[in-house]
């Protein structure tokens, strides 16, 4: 018997003053029975710093030929394609041949060790930008996690303050390229 995917609910408080964004989000993120706790919450943050009114969910783990989170337009435009982990040159390559942008957040220890192996390649994708999740703020997410979570989020200056109830993250990337 096949195992399913959990389900979990974000109602999220969104204040995005680097790009005047100001949304109620109220998500629900299926977690894939082969998904981390830290993989799923980083998806979560990663929908949070990308907010937009047409970006959604992919299929991502079930499905390859889908992003983890996409911003596709009314003509069936991929704007903004967003992938998680340490990918492999040959899926960054065609993300960024059907998109206009692409994002890889990178999070785990093995962080370092994957990049410099992969940045001579990774380079040439002019479309790419890859950032990196610290492995103590993953550490501090996966503890929020929870089938209803409530989260006021705001961002300024490319800092994201995340409060759940009397918890405050300030969780923070490092450009990679």
């Amino acid at each position: 018997m096949a195992l399913k995917a959990t389900i979990y609910k974000a109602n999220i408080e969104l204040a995005d003053m680097d790009r005047n964004y100001y949304d109620s989000l109220q998500l629900t993120v299926a977690q894939h029975p082969s998904e981390t706790p830290q993989r799923l919450m980083v998806r979560l943050i990663a929908y949070i710093l990308n907010a937009h009114e047409d970006l959604q969910f992919g299929k991502g783990v079930s499905d390859e030929s889908e992003a983890a989170i996409w911003q596709i337009n009314y003509s069936s435009e991929i704007n903004l394609w967003i992938e998680l982990g340490q990918l492999d040159e040959k899926r960054l390559k065609k993300a960024c041949n059907q998109a206009k942008a692409v994002k890889l957040y990178c999070y785990g220890s093995s962080v370092n060790t994957w990049w410099s192996q992969a940045e001579q390649n990774l380079n040439k994708f002019e479309r790419l930008t890859i950032e990196q999740f610290d492995t103590s703020t993953c550490d501090a997410l996966v503890k929020l996690l929870t089938r209803n979570m409530e989260f006021q989020c705001s961002i300024q200056d490319g800092q994201l303050w995340l409060t759940s109830g009397d918890e405050t993250l300030l969780i923070e990337t490092t450009k990679l390229k």
